[in-house]
């Protein structure tokens, strides 16, 4: 018998959702499992998610994406949530994240994991604040906990909890101005529920009663950071390595009682920073998967910052991070639309991808070849059906047909693919 997927791997154990995701990565058995038992590599799977199809994180095996979604106060459609669930699916997101935070979340929730084989993953404190419909300063520790519990009870596989900010924490961000402050809406809520009532972070004060509520369900603890930088002049600061020092202690405690764990980061953060913070999480959280929201490498873009993410989400997750959480057109405007969102899991995607490629992935660059022998052979179709976008490839050159058919509008009958294919096969080249 064993208590979680780590617990599982330590006594020597194959589970059925280790094989599984051992089988996807194209991985032997044996490799995964030693990595799940170090805590390098999460498998996050519910006890009760029944419908799961099971996936690794880690840094050396395919970089997955996570999609947000949910309802808020001013879109409660969850009928519109759905339709971007399955569109997240047919787009193929590896996770899917509930952030909602007004109406009948439970319902929505449940809603999620019945009908999604991903993983799926939540914000508690989001929760306890609808859930208890009360003012934030009298929600108590206990209630915040038991919102964790309903939500594992639910079949929740991974969630986020900001179990870093302690009083110390908070102090130093207090001593410390940043440009943007804190820009975590979990971390910002709980910072203000402890100045409000002068107590400690009740998930860092009661973690080891977290903790037995993620062993219990195997849920995997996502240890949020509250102080992520959220512009590049905060980037890198001493509250968000001071934060991440406690996230590492955290990290220990969590592995030392068979619970799975990731390690959430920036955030905001200039290119050239990057691959040293992802150096620096698995020194100081024992490799435990990174999971970064980008990071954005600039902060000019409103509109574009699916581009600014995808490009820092490349240089991250080819330096160590094992888990890119997408960011669309919208961010820091508002509720993404569905185009939005399908904009911003493609964006994601392109950077998983390029990053398993310089990590030297299993079967990465023969995706590029299969791509790159069909455009040799001017096979459209295939080109097609290998593109990470097939839907917009099509569109695009129906939009814009050629005279030719093995040609496009760009270069006609001066393209190089088509003129050399003809002339290597000693044919007249024709450009008339």
């Amino acid at each position: 018998m064993y208590s979680t997927q780590m617990d599982a791997a330590r006594k020597g154990l194959i589970t059925e959702q280790l094989r599984l995701a051992a089988a996807w990565e194209q991985l032997d058995e044996e490799v995964l499992r030693a990595l799940v038992a170090q805590g390098k590599a999460v498998i996050p799977a519910n006890k009760r998610h029944k419908n799961l199809v099971p996936r690794a994180i880690g840094r050396t095996l395919k970089t997955k994406i996570n999609v947000n979604l949910g309802t808020s106060r001013d879109c409660s459609d969850q009928e519109a949530e759905m339709e971007k669930v399955r569109t997240a699916l047919a787009l193929n997101a590896d996770a899917l994240m509930d952030l909602s935070s007004f109406g009948n979340t439970h319902s929505f929730r449940k809603r999620l994991i019945d009908e999604s084989p991903v993983m799926i993953g939540t914000v508690p404190i989001y929760d306890a604040v609808v859930y208890y419909n009360k003012p934030l300063r009298e929600i108590t520790a206990e209630e915040w906990l038991a919102t964790v519990r309903m939500h594992a009870e639910d079949g929740v596989d991974f969630m986020t909890i900001h179990c870093g900010l302690n009083r110390a924490t908070a102090e130093r961000f207090k001593k410390n101005p940043r440009l943007t402050g804190m820009v975590s809406r979990g971390g910002s809520l709980l910072f203000s529920w402890m100045e409000m009532t002068g107590k400690e972070n009740p998930f860092y004060e009661h973690y080891d009663e977290l903790l037995a509520i993620c062993r219990e369900y195997d849920v995997t603890i996502s240890l949020g950071d509250a102080c992520r930088p959220g512009s590049i002049a905060d980037a890198s600061d001493a509250v968000q390595i001071e934060e991440l020092i406690v996230l590492g202690e955290l990290t220990r405690r969590a592995h030392d009682q068979n619970v799975q764990v990731i390690i959430e980061g920036p955030g905001h953060m200039a290119l050239d920073e990057i691959a040293a913070n992802m150096k620096l999480e698995q020194r100081l959280c024992d490799d435990a998967p990174f999971y970064v929201l980008g990071p954005l490498v600039t902060d000019i873009a409103p509109g574009y910052d699916h581009i600014t993410a995808a490009i820092g989400g490349a240089v991250a997750a080819s330096a160590g991070a094992a888990f890119l959480c997408y960011v669309t057109p919208a961010e820091h405007l508002r509720l993404p639309t569905l185009e939005d969102m399908k904009e911003g899991i493609i964006a994601s995607r392109i950077a998983a991808h390029a990053a398993d490629i310089a990590k030297g992935v299993n079967g990465a660059r023969e995706w590029d070849n299969s791509m790159s022998q069909a455009r040799k052979n001017l096979d459209w179709k295939e080109m097609f059906a290998l593109a990470v976008d097939p839907e917009k490839a099509r569109r695009y050159r129906a939009e814009s047909k050629p005279e030719l058919e093995d040609t496009c509008t760009m270069c006609g009958k001066m393209c190089a693919m088509r003129n050399i294919n003809t002339i290597m096969r000693g044919e007249e080249v024709d450009v008339i």
